[in-house]
C-alpha cells in the first residue's frame, strides 16, 4: 500500500469509529462539542445557532446535555471581545444556558500575545485551555460528539 491509501483508511477508520465513542455515555447527559477553527463570522453565526437549537431541543425532550464551544487559530476571534461581531450572543447565550462552555486556545492566545505585544482580551464567558486540539480530544475521549460546522 502507498502513504495515501495508508492516511485514506486510517481517516476513513476514525470517522467509523467517531459515533461509537459519542455514544458511550452511560449516564444518559447528551455531550456535543463544537470546534471553531476560522474566522469567518457567518461561522460564528452557524456556531451559535447551532447551540441555541441543541439546548432547546434537549430541553424541549426533558434530555441533560452539555455543550462545549473550542475557539483555536482564526476561530479564538469568536471570544474576542475587541474583535467578535457576536459578544451579545455569546454572552446571552452563557447567561442562559447553564451546562454550555466556551474554551480559549491557550496557545492561539500566546502566538497572538507575540504578535500584537499584549494578551488579546477574551470574553469573561470563556476559559482558557492549553490547546484547543488537545481539548477536543480530550471531549472525544469522553463521550462529546464533536461537530465542526
Amino acid at each position: 500500500m502507498d502513504r495515501r491509501t495508508i492516511l485514506k483508511t486510517a481517516v476513513m477508520l476514525a470517522f467509523a469509529a467517531t459515533p461509537s465513542l459519542a455514544e458511550q455515555s452511560e449516564d444518559g447527559v447528551k455531550r456535543l462539542g463544537i470546534q471553531v477553527s476560522d474566522g469567518d463570522p457567518a461561522t460564528f453565526t452557524k456556531v451559535l445557532n447551532v447551540v441555541a437549537n441543541f439546548a432547546r431541543g434537549m430541553s424541549a425532550k426533558g434530555e441533560m446535555f452539555e455543550i462545549e464551544i473550542v475557539a483555536f487559530n482564526a476561530g479564538i476571534n469568536l471570544l474576542r471581545t475587541d474583535k467578535s461581531p457576536v459578544n451579545d450572543r455569546v454572552k446571552s447565550l452563557s447567561e442562559s444556558i447553564p451546562d454550555l462552555t466556551f474554551s480559549a486556545c491557550g496557545n492561539t492566545i500566546a502566538g497572538i500575545t507575540r504578535k500584537e505585544g499584549s494578551a488579546p482580551p477574551i470574553s469573561k464567558y470563556a476559559r482558557v485551555v492549553p490547546g484547543g486540539v488537545g481539548r477536543l480530544m480530550v471531549l472525544d475521549d469522553t463521550g462529546y460528539y464533536v461537530v465542526r460546522p
